[in-house]
C-alpha cells in the first residue's frame, strides 16, 4: 500500500465498511436542496453511528465554501470542511471530506458528508437521525 492508515496497525480489529447506498440521499438546509445523489455510500464505523457520503459532485458548488477547517481521522486521514450559504445564512463547516484518505478508506476520497446536526439529511425521503456524526454510547 501507498498510503495505509496508522490507525489500522496500533487498532486492528477497528472497521471502516464502506458500502453503496441503493437509495436516494438529499440534504437540505432549510427548503434549500444543497446536495442530491444515487450514488452515496454508508460508512460503519467501529463504535459510531452510521454516517453517509456522496460525491461532491453531488454536491450544489454555488452554496459552498471552503473553510479552514482541517481534522485528522487515524483511519481514514486529514478532512477538508466547507460552508453552507443559503439565503444570506451560513451553515459553518457543516460538510466534510477526505480528498487523500488513506487506502484503506480510497472509496471515499472526493465524497462529502454532512453534519446532520447542521443540515437536515433524507434518505428516500426520511429524515435521518440529527444527532451528527460520533460515537455511539
Amino acid at each position: 500500500m501507498a498510503n495505509p492508515a496508522p490507525g489500522f496497525v496500533k487498532h486492528p480489529d477497528y472497521e471502516v465498511k464502506i458500502e453503496p447506498l441503493a437509495a436516494h440521499m438529499q440534504v437540505k438546509v432549510g427548503d434549500t436542496v444543497i446536495a442530491d445523489s444515487r450514488r452515496a455510500v454508508s460508512v460503519l464505523e467501529t463504535r459510531h453511528r452510521p454516517v453517509w457520503y456522496m460525491p461532491l459532485d453531488d454536491v450544489n458548488a454555488d452554496l459552498i465554501s471552503a473553510t479552514e477547517t482541517d481534522t485528522f481521522c487515524p483511519f481514514k486521514g486529514h478532512a477538508s470542511y466547507w460552508s453552507v450559504t443559503v439565503d444570506g445564512a451560513t451553515v459553518e463547516d457543516a460538510i466534510w471530506a477526505y480528498l487523500e484518505p488513506y487506502d484503506e478508506c480510497a472509496d471515499i476520497q472526493a465524497f462529502a458528508s454532512f453534519y446532520t446536526n447542521k443540515v437536515d439529511l433524507y434518505i428516500d425521503g426520511e429524515l435521518m437521525n440529527k444527532d451528527g456524526p460520533g460515537w455511539t454510547d
